[in-house]
């Protein structure tokens, strides 16, 4: 492809959500809503964890770390999503874009490997209660949280290095709301198509690899519960109905977005909607709607601390 000039890109336009105020007021009052009300309910089940010592099994420390991973991913899009809505030129700078590109895929190759280690700790907890104090000691807890942030940084560094190396030289409108791989991609002035098979691998085989594998693991930790006596059972299958739920939620938009070529559809813009600024607040809330120990302590934590 020839370009009419050599110009080095330095910012990108965003075209936004959509170009309808009524739909852009709804979606303005949307996030607020969200910010107001979960946000503020992800730190509480945060707080509570902390805070209270019954609350202290493997369990509910990843709960922890996944509502701080949520509530930090909702921060990458949807705040500038929010100044963009006030704003008449949506415009971010090269190298904003490269940094919500990383962040997105930092806290998200993260949350991955953390429901990963969830459906590990419960495999666990079910199916070797007898292993379960030795296996996931708080030792080995923090290295699974190690591992996971590591994980989670070199798929991210992996794809901004790509991006890097791409020359940038028009045009410049990327038709959404945030900079994300599939739309920086395309405006790379030379072929792509290697960098997108890769970036594919990258992305897209490694979700559906932990997809497929997260669901055959639940498949056989539900299969034990059913054969086991029936005690504790309706609390094991709540818990691992609730991880599937959440699986469900996080890994569906993903697959849709990175297992494809990178080539616009018109479902793109409403599902990665959901998945950078719906889903991520709502994943804790799930977990902790389902979870009568968490709700309880929660309860305990607002009666002593919020006056009335």
């Amino acid at each position: 492809m020839e370009w009419k000039n050599n110009t080095v890109v330095t910012e990108f336009i965003l075209l936004g959500l959509t170009q309808s105020q009524n739909i852009q007021l709804l979606v303005f009052v949307l996030i607020l809503i969200f910010y107001l009300i979960i946000l503020p309910g992800n730190l509480l089940i945060i707080l509570t964890i902390k805070l209270d010592p019954g609350l202290s099994a493997p369990l509910y420390f990843f709960l922890g770390n996944l509502a701080f991973l949520d509530a930090s991913y909702s921060f990458i899009v949807a705040p500038r999503m929010l100044m963009d809505f006030l704003s008449e030129k949506k415009i971010i700078s090269y190298r904003s874009c490269i940094a919500q590109l990383f962040f997105l895929h930092f806290l998200g190759g993260g949350e991955v490997l953390l429901l990963v280690v969830m459906a590990f700790d419960r495999y666990i907890a079910i199916c070797r209660p007898l292993y379960y104090s030795t296996v996931m000691n708080p030792r080995a807890c923090y290295v699974m949280l190690f591992g996971l942030w590591f994980g989670g940084f070199i798929h991210s560094i992996i794809q901004v290095a790509i991006i890097l190396r791409l020359p940038f030289c028009g045009p410049n409108e990327l038709d959404n709301f945030f900079c994300d791989v599939p739309q920086v991609i395309k405006f790379a002035c030379t072929d792509t198509f290697a960098v997108e098979l890769l970036m594919v691998f990258n992305s897209g085989l490694v979700i559906v690899i932990c997809f497929l594998g997260l669901l055959a693991s639940y498949a056989v930790i539900l299969c034990h519960v059913h054969r086991s006596a029936a005690e504790g059972k309706s609390k094991a299958i709540s818990t691992c109905t609730t991880h599937i739920i959440v699986i469900l939620l996080m890994f569906g938009p993903s697959i849709f977005i990175y297992t494809r070529p990178f080539r616009a559809l018109p479902a793109d813009k409403v599902v990665s909607f959901f998945h950078t600024v719906i889903f991520p607040l709502m994943n804790p809330v799930i977990y902790t709607l389902r979870n009568q120990e968490v709700k309880a302590s929660m309860k305990k934590l607002l009666i002593r601390h919020v006056p009335c």
